[in-house]
């Protein structure tokens, strides 16, 4: 029997393949049912979240400059989004690729914002379950105490950022992120995925833009290390500026923008 000359083409799919593949995936994550879609969720809040507590430990006395120390520190917190992508999980920011397909009608404006919804709040699960564990581990006295001082400098980095300017790193930052997700559609095999994750998502963490799910897990395990300086306040205001931001880079600078090329009738 011959072989399936698709089964070994390792080719990426070109843009306009991409795009009806991003919109069919969109139709199928609206159409999943709430208890995979919370569980998966809720996975891809912790898969984020222990991306960014390897990213924590990288950067921790590393000695290696800041540019270098933050590239490398992005291609360790480029852990979560390749657990999510190849694992198979869902997560707020990827999905704002959603709106390719309500964009063609196919979802709903209620489907998008309950899938919106559902997996905004399980990421939020993941996250902080995750930083629990983390801070029940011990593992932020490692280094002498030296990861919980970066994991405490990190989220006070993130607080003293004024809103407008954690809005537009919120948008920077899920243009990449999306843009990963969507050269991540180019690919055939998981080798290709996974190198095009990591550049986009090093990137977005060594210029500092601002990924609201990661937030979800580096502002409150710095609370959990004892910084008297984290407040409800300061990390709600955080939030939601930029997951405001992720919407709109993730949704109108990379979803709108190349369903208006590839999709619009």
């Amino acid at each position: 029997m011959q072989n399936d000359p698709s089964s070994t083409n390792l080719d990426p799919y070109g843009p306009k393949e991409i795009a009806r593949r991003v919109e069919n995936v969109g139709v199928a994550k609206a159409e999943l049912a709430f208890l995979p879609t919370m569980m998966l969720a809720i996975l891809a809040g912790a898969f984020i979240a222990l991306g960014a507590a390897f990213y924590t430990l990288v950067i921790t006395n590393s000695g290696l400059g800041f540019g270098p120390a933050r590239l490398l520190g992005g291609m360790a917190f480029s852990l979560g989004l390749i657990l999510v992508v190849v694992g198979g999980a869902e997560l707020f920011t990827g999905n704002n690729l959603i709106v390719m397909a309500w964009a063609d009608g196919k979802v709903t404006h209620s489907g998008l914002l309950r899938n919106w919804g559902i997996v905004y709040v399980g990421n939020f699960i993941g996250a902080m379950g995750t930083a629990v564990l983390v801070s029940l581990s011990g593992i932020l006295g490692l280094g002498d105490g030296g990861v919980a001082m970066t994991a405490i400098g990190i989220a006070e980095s993130k607080l003293a950022l004024p809103p407008s300017e954690a809005f537009v790193r919120g948008i920077l930052c899920n243009v990449l992120v999306c843009l990963a997700v969507w050269l991540c559609f180019a690919a055939r095999t998981v080798v290709g995925k996974v190198v095009a994750i990591i550049f986009p998502v090093s990137a977005f963490v060594a210029l500092s833009f601002e990924h609201s799910i990661a937030n979800m897990y580096l502002i409150p395990i710095a609370a959990l290390a004892g910084a008297d300086t984290i407040t409800l306040m300061g990390f709600l205001t955080n939030l939601i500026a930029v997951t405001i931001g992720n919407i709109i880079g993730g949704s109108a600078l990379v979803a709108m923008v190349y369903w208006v090329i590839y999709l619009r009738k």
